[in-house]
């Protein structure tokens, strides 16, 4: 292979939407290989954002090309639909590099190789046990990782637990390459301010996709019982998952706001002024918005889950997870403590900008496209 190569991803919904972590991964990843003088092109779906907003019709932002396939906008067949149409795509076209993300799509991973490309599969969790999906959607992102084991050239995982998993189940090697953050700029509450009432410190933020595994049942259950002026912020847009946001406005009281999906100025706001952040998940791959709340400086308290606990060290609070009266003992404690609360926010963001960076998951996902 040249030093240059002409590399194609698929998996993500929409790669400048942030609907999810993959999304993220994905524009990180390809805008920054583009730059680095890679012809890079994404394939995106032809679907509505998570929001119901309209997608914008970009042909190519950073010198990324993005092109949109042919998919059916239903529950359980958006992902395969657009990732056949996307591996199609890739198959017959001139690429050195087919880079697929996610266990679904990696179902589709044969296509290519049978095109004569070199396949990367990045799993970003173990999607085949998320609570959202059900019989057929389970056993299919199932067979997507064992195609991913069969036919991918290479394997990247982005924690340690996933990789172990791999070895113990299938005796896979696989690539340990977790995700990266940057340094933000932090911005006063302004928009927050005026929509919602939000003052700095005035609230505990939680913010990612409003789904089973984050553990949002036991978040609103355990604020039942916390005593606090301050709001508890629910930040997320539903991912096929509409029946649950509202069984979880039916469990909250007065004092939980939930915003739906944000992004942009409104994200940054939220991120800069929050008291703590809060990541109660039973299931994780690696969580990029809690690297995201500790690059804001946050105190943040998470579930004893492996992959929370990798990322934060001994630089946040821990409960054990699944355990709603833990949670609120520690969420009481830290409401409680504004001088654990500063110590904690005085040590995260540091902590995380210089233990992930995304210059170096670049570097190192392109030296396993380079690699025999």
């Amino acid at each position: 292979m040249s030093n240059k190569w002409k590399i194609a991803m698929f998996g993500q919904k929409h790669v400048l939407s942030r609907e999810g972590g993959v999304e993220i991964v994905v524009k990180e990843l390809s805008t920054r290989m583009a730059a680095l003088g890679h012809e890079v092109t994404c394939y995106d779906r032809r679907s509505a954002h998570v929001s119901g907003e309209k997608i914008a019709d970009v042909s190519e932002f950073q010198s990324v090309r993005i092109r949109s396939v042919w998919t059916v906008e239903k529950k359980g067949l958006a992902a395969m639909t657009s990732s056949l149409s996307a591996a199609l795509r890739t198959a017959f076209g001139k690429y050195d590099i087919v880079h697929i993300h996610a266990e679904g799509p990696a179902a589709m991973c044969w296509i290519p190789k049978l095109g004569g490309k070199k396949v990367i599969v990045t799993v970003h969790g173990l999607d085949w046990a998320r609570a959202k999906w059900g019989g057929f959607a389970t056993r299919y992102i199932k067979w997507g990782e064992k195609q991913a084991v069969r036919r991918a050239d290479e394997i990247i995982v982005l924690s340690r637990g996933v990789q172990k998993y791999f070895s113990e189940t299938y005796g896979r090697k696989t690539i340990f390459i977790p995700n990266g953050v940057t340094q933000p700029a932090i911005q006063p509450a302004e928009e927050i301010s005026s929509r919602w009432g939000l003052k700095k410190g005035s609230y505990v933020l939680f913010l990612g996709r409003i789904v089973p595994e984050k553990g949002l049942r036991y978040l609103v259950e355990a604020w039942k019982g916390i005593r606090t002026d301050l709001k508890l912020v629910i930040a997320g847009g539903s991912s096929d998952t509409d029946s649950f946001v509202k069984e979880l406005r039916g469990m909250a009281d007065e004092r939980v706001i939930f915003t739906g999906f944000q992004q942009g100025r409104v994200l940054e706001e939220l991120y800069s002024n929050a008291y703590l952040y809060v990541l109660p998940s039973d299931l994780e791959g690696m969580p990029l918005s809690l690297l995201e709340a500790m690059s804001y400086g946050n105190a943040c308290l998470v579930s004893d889950i492996p992959e929370c606990a990798e990322v934060v060290e001994d630089k946040a609070a821990v409960f054990r997870h699944g355990n709603v009266d833990d949670l609120r003992r520690v969420l009481q404690e830290l409401l409680d403590d504004p001088g654990r609360v500063g110590q904690l926010r005085s040590e995260a963001s540091d902590f995380i900008v210089n233990k992930y960076s995304w210059d170096d998951v670049v570097a190192r996902t392109l030296a396993v496209y380079g690699s025999n």
